[in-house]
């Protein structure tokens, strides 16, 4: 019994090792995060393949790359070690929400919609230490790599709970200055003549969607400069370089007093774009999880 345990506990630090490896990327690193030397992280990756009959880690002098055997084995070690550090903190403080919370959300909607909520939530629930990333980068929640993460639009199909935190609409504008200087688009192909300023995304082309007596339609448009958040957009149309058209929460402030104009409003196609907080599901969802989800939901919608 006793040797039965040791394995149990050398297995869930073999498991710490190799995440730290990953993540620090390299067996030096991973032993000064774990007080460990680097012999010492290299004997339990060595011990963890031979265990597997497979090679986790390439090495080279330069890096250290995940093979697809190890991708799938770092997956599984996050989610095991992240389901004891529930476990361990459930019964220390009787399921009481606590722990470090992982949220992923992207830049603009980020910093002008989540980011001012977040003093609230931890006034209400001051034992969880919320770590919150910017990035209009997809994470892989399931990977282990957010708790968890907020996501525009259709959502791919997976096996992550969603829970619908809006919606938001797109609008157009330009400020007061580029519309003196540049004149006001009253019909949509009056863009051909303007600055358009657009998204940087590889998925997204410099077409803009239009609705003209029910029937919808889309134009092509060009401008000086792209960005890959729609708040950038906004703040560079309202100091008058252009006309941008961006998700309606980035610029409401700007319109609302007046730096920000909205354009071709008869034209609006309506497209709509959901909004999610996504996490893995299951009948463990860690209080912490589950509190800041429904934190979101009240106060977002």
């Amino acid at each position: 019994m006793h040797a039965k345990a040791m394995d149990g506990a050398d297995r869930a630090r073999a498991l710490e090792v190799f995440t730290a490896v990953v993540d620090l990327g390299s067996f030096s690193a991973a032993g000064r995060a774990l007080d460990l030397t680097p012999s010492a992280v290299s004997r339990t990756i060595d011990r963890i393949e031979t265990r597997l009959g497979v090679r986790l880690l390439l090495r080279s002098t330069r890096a250290l790359t995940l093979t697809a055997e190890g991708r799938s084995y770092l997956q599984a070690a996050r989610r095991i070690l992240a389901d004891l550090n529930d476990a361990e903190q459930q019964i220390a403080d009787q399921g009481a929400p606590r722990g470090r919370l992982r949220v992923s959300a992207a830049q603009s909607h980020g910093r002008l919609c989540v980011v001012p909520l977040l003093g609230e939530f931890v006034r209400l629930y001051p034992h969880i230490l919320v770590d919150i990333a910017l990035t209009d980068a997809l994470v892989d929640v399931a990977g282990g790599e957010a708790d968890v993460a907020i996501r525009f639009g259709p959502l791919a199909d997976s096996g992550l709970m969603a829970r619908k935190l809006g919606e938001t609409g797109r609008v157009i504008v330009a400020s007061p200055d580029y519309l003196a200087r540049s004149g006001t688009p009253h019909v949509p192909e009056d863009l051909h003549h303007h600055n358009c300023l657009n998204f940087n995304f590889r998925r997204v082309e410099p077409i803009w969607p239009f609705r003209r007596d029910g029937q919808d339609f889309s134009l092509k448009v060009e401008g000086t400069i792209e960005a890959n958040n729609g708040e950038t957009l906004g703040e560079l149309a309202a100091q008058g370089v252009g006309i941008t058209r961006v998700g309606s929460f980035s610029v409401v402030g700007e319109i609302e007093n007046g730096r920000l104009v909205p354009l071709l409003e008869a034209y609006n196609p309506g497209d709509i774009e959901h909004i999610h907080a996504v996490f893995v599901g299951g009948g463990n969802i860690p209080a912490r999880v589950r509190v800041f989800v429904d934190f979101l939901v009240d106060n977002l919608r």
